[in-house]
């Protein structure tokens, strides 16, 4: 069994719970349905191919949203609101400290985009518990494309076996285990604990 040594924490879901979410309820206040949110900002090939692999900037890609919405609001209102809808998980802030301060270092690796990346860590500082980030808009790239996961090893500076990955979408582990990386599906954050502890980890 490989000694881990890098420890991956999604942030949609896990360490950010609720944003996604909120932000879908606080576009629905303003007149604009699930699937119409969902379609801009979940399903386009404007927010997939492009502006989370790093080729449209926040300006552009926010200002179409708003036109597709038909919002009669500065893109920047639409960002706020986003960042306003988020909230930590403070259990899973509390054990990233904690397998920092037991010498493990914390990654990220990440599809996302710099408007919200920029947000969160003005609101909360999340960046400054992890060691290691990688974001896909930075990279080019989403997971599960393996160059991803190899910006992720290369980063770590450690064999891409002592780095644990978890994601609840099966299709992204596959990158990451043709690079070699340790990675299991997740299913909860008491079941991801328990699956660092099956690979020795201290939690």
């Amino acid at each position: 069994m490989p000694m881990i040594k890098v420890i991956t924490f999604d942030l949609d879901g896990v360490y950010f719970p609720n944003g996604k979410a909120n932000f879908i309820s606080a576009l629905g206040k303003l007149g604009i349905s699930e699937d119409e949110v969902k379609r801009v900002f979940l399903k386009s090939p404007q927010m997939n191919q492009q502006y989370k692999n790093g080729k449209m900037t926040d300006e552009k890609y926010w200002s179409w949203a708003v036109k597709e919405w038909r919002l009669d609001k500065p893109w920047q209102e639409i960002v706020k609101l986003m960042i306003d809808g988020y909230d930590v998980n403070e259990s899973v802030v509390a054990t990233v400290k904690s397998l920092r301060e037991k010498g493990y270092k914390t990654a990220i690796c990440s599809n996302n985009f710099p408007a919200r990346v920029n947000g969160l860590q003005e609101k909360f500082g999340f960046l400054n518990n992890f060691d290691i980030a990688v974001f896909s808009y930075e990279v080019g790239v989403n997971k599960p494309d393996r160059k991803i996961f190899e910006t992720l090893a290369k980063k770590s500076q450690v064999e891409p076996s002592s780095i644990v990955f978890a994601d609840d979408n099966p299709d992204n582990l596959i990158g990451a285990k043709e690079v070699g990386i340790t990675t299991f599906l997740y299913e909860g954050f008491d079941k991801y604990l328990e699956q660092l502890k099956s690979v020795g980890i201290d939690v």
